[in-house]
């Protein structure tokens, strides 16, 4: 089984943090919608809903396809697994099921309660600081001849 991504949102700060991990067994069987315990990716005290996410192919998974393999279904504009659709069109596209298992790739997480320590605490994760360029107009305009 290969490495899972999971990108954690956290809508106080409203920032995303990505890690991958390859121990899958604390979310394999589970599901869209639940809520799991964020201690595996090293968060304690947070509790994490599994929100979305895809398969080894890039297909996305479904809440309403309760199993772990792909199918094809019949999309309309606004469905999960459709990018553009014109009203009144069906699209035939492949999505994956809602259930974590060996295909998945990534797994999309919500924060539903906050630990007493920061994501970026608990994942050492530095602040980049901006380096100020000088601005265009800052600078002399070259001299025309």
């Amino acid at each position: 089984m290969a490495d899972i991504r999971y990108v954690v949102n956290d809508p106080k700060t409203g920032k995303s943090y990505s890690k991958s991990l390859e121990d899958t067994t604390a979310v394999t069987g589970r599901k869209l919608g639940e809520t799991i315990s964020g201690s595996f990716l090293g968060l304690t005290g947070y509790d994490l809903k599994i929100t979305g996410g895809s398969d080894n192919a890039g297909f996305p998974m479904r809440q309403d396809l309760d199993m772990t393999v792909r199918k094809k279904l019949l999309l309309k504009k606004g469905d999960v697994g459709l990018r553009k659709a014109d009203r009144g069109i069906i699209f035939r596209k492949t999505v994956s099921g809602n259930t974590v298992s060996a295909i998945t790739a990534q797994l999309n997480m919500q924060v539903t309660k906050h630990g007493s320590k920061s994501i970026e605490e608990l994942w050492n994760i530095q602040k980049e600081e901006k380096k100020e360029e000088p601005s265009a107009a800052a600078a002399p305009a070259p001299e025309k001849q």
